[in-house]
């Protein structure tokens, strides 16, 4: 299932993603630090939710308490909350 994310206190406006099962895919950020951003989207490719909440959660950047990461590691978080419980 394909999710659309509005970001909070970040330079990036929103996060997309496909969601297969407990597994990410085909994330893709409008705005931010491009090629930063690109290779977050690469490499969290196929990552399972819990991965990608342990491996990114928590990050900050330039003194926010947030980051495009950590912004994506709660929109898997919330999709996947979402998608389990109206299974």
């Amino acid at each position: 299932m394909e999710y659309r994310y509005k970001t909070r206190m970040v330079c990036s406006t929103e996060i997309n993603f496909t969601l297969d099962g407990d597994r990410v895919k085909n994330v893709s950020f409008k705005g931010g630090c491009n090629g930063n951003l690109k290779a977050v989207s690469k490499l969290v490719d196929g990552m399972t939710v819990d991965e990608i909440e342990q491996k990114l959660g928590g990050n900050t950047c330039n003194g926010r308490p947030t980051s495009c990461a950590d912004q994506l590691a709660k929109a898997v978080r919330q999709a996947y909350n979402e998608s389990t419980q109206s299974a």
